[in-house]
């Protein structure tokens, strides 16, 4: 009798785990929602009197001020907090907003480095940085973001080499690293960067020969490169064939 009664017991434990571990794996499976997403915003709320007041239970994060959401997905889409005075570092848990587009953050006092979650967000085709407090390396990570189209870090504090790894966002139109404090040279590689239009790096100290493939690349239309410690020529004919070529005469910058 007691040995039956060890078997029912054993039996009854052994399907108790089997329930708690299918259960904590559907429970991760689960798929991400808009519930997520506030969760991930609330990160930023202790920031700004104006984002603690906005952003409550009260409402839906889609009307939330700065926050923008998508039709289709029901999800958060956009964050523009530009020009709101807040003084923070980015929070790690906005790498899980996973449908955002658009991350626009200028001219406020955020400083410190940029989270490598940041990466998490495949999505994104925006991100503006520009004039805040931002330090550290550009993490090599932002090369990693698929479809981002215009990126904008100018007016920082950004130090360290440019990274390679920029190269790989054949997507992107616009890119400024102006008024830095970034070192060493150019990366040959951005002559990948078949869609490139703008590209500012002036003031920072960049040393070394501008890379000619920049100047193979048939989008560009405008470049600006004074007040680094940059040698070697231009091309000579460069206005001239973009000129030639019906394109609007660059704002070109040496």
């Amino acid at each position: 009798m007691e040995k039956k009664l060890s078997c029912i017991l054993l039996y009854a434990f052994l399907i108790t785990i089997t329930f708690q571990m299918l259960s904590s794996e559907a429970k991760a499976k689960q798929p991400l929602s808009l519930a997520t997403d506030q969760t991930a915003l609330l990160s930023l709320k202790h920031t700004s009197l104006l984002l603690a007041s906005n952003w409550t239970n009260s409402t839906s994060v889609c009307t939330w001020i700065g926050v923008t959401c998508s039709f289709r997905h029901h999800r958060v889409a956009a964050l523009n907090l530009s020009n709101m005075a807040l003084s923070a570092t980015i929070p790690p848990q906005l790498g899980r907003l996973s449908f955002l587009v658009s991350l626009d953050l200028t001219n406020n006092l955020f400083y410190g480095d940029l989270p490598h979650q940041l990466s998490l967000l495949r999505r994104l085709k925006f991100i503006s940085f520009q004039l805040n407090n931002f330090t550290g390396d550009i993490p090599p990570m932002l090369g990693q973001l698929p479809k981002l189209e215009y990126l904008s870090l100018r007016n920082n504090s950004f130090i360290g080499s440019i990274p390679k790894s920029l190269s790989n966002l054949t997507n992107l139109q616009f890119l400024s690293l102006s008024s830095n404090s970034l070192s060493g040279e150019i990366p040959k590689e951005f002559g990948r960067l078949q869609s490139l239009q703008n590209l500012y790096v002036e003031y920072n100290h960049l040393s070394g020969a501008i890379p000619s493939a920049i100047f193979n690349i048939s989008t560009l239309v405008a470049i600006a490169l004074s007040c680094n410690e940059l040698s070697g020529s231009l091309p000579t004919d460069i206005c001239t064939e973009w000129h030639d070529s019906n394109k609007s005469i660059p704002m070109f910058r040496a």
